[in-house]
């Protein structure tokens, strides 16, 4: 039962940063359009080729130890792409663009710690340590993007 458990809880984590690295870069992708400021579009390019590679680093650990990997579902990746396009028709400025993705940022990170307190005593250390790197990634990637406030 504690081996289930623990199990459950490793497989949760990982899911987690599936579903935190997609919504990252769809998120990204939705935004890129609007983007005039050409610091700001190659930051941009640079964060979604990072969260590309922990996403496939998460299907790899998913795949080698049988563990299915669910994106999130089409209803929310259209309200998140509805809510962007709209703020950004509003004010496309560097400024407010950067807010958006930095809130975005903030909310996947706090996603992330609560995962990461919820892991058992002796988690999987794969999935532990991707998702202690996909934690450091979007904590740089916040202090980057204040950059452009």
């Amino acid at each position: 039962m504690e081996n289930e458990c623990k199990r459950k809880k490793c497989e949760e984590a990982l899911a987690e940063i599936y579903r935190n690295t997609d919504l990252a870069m769809q998120s990204i992708e939705n935004i890129l359009p609007q983007v005039e400021h050409e610091g700001m579009k190659k930051e941009l390019h640079i964060q979604h080729d990072g969260y590309e590679q922990i996403a496939a680093k998460a299907a790899k650990i998913a795949k080698d130890k049988g563990i299915e990997l669910k994106e999130p579902g089409p209803f929310k990746k259209a309200m998140m792409w509805g809510s962007i396009k709209m703020s950004s028709m509003m004010d496309g400025s560097r400024n407010h663009i950067a807010e958006m993705m930095i809130r975005g940022t903030v909310m996947g990170i706090t996603a992330l710690r609560t995962t990461q307190t919820d892991l058992p005593i002796e988690p999987d250390k794969d999935i532990e340590g991707l998702l202690i790197e996909l934690i450091e990634l979007e904590e740089g990637y916040e202090k980057k993007l204040k950059e452009y406030l």
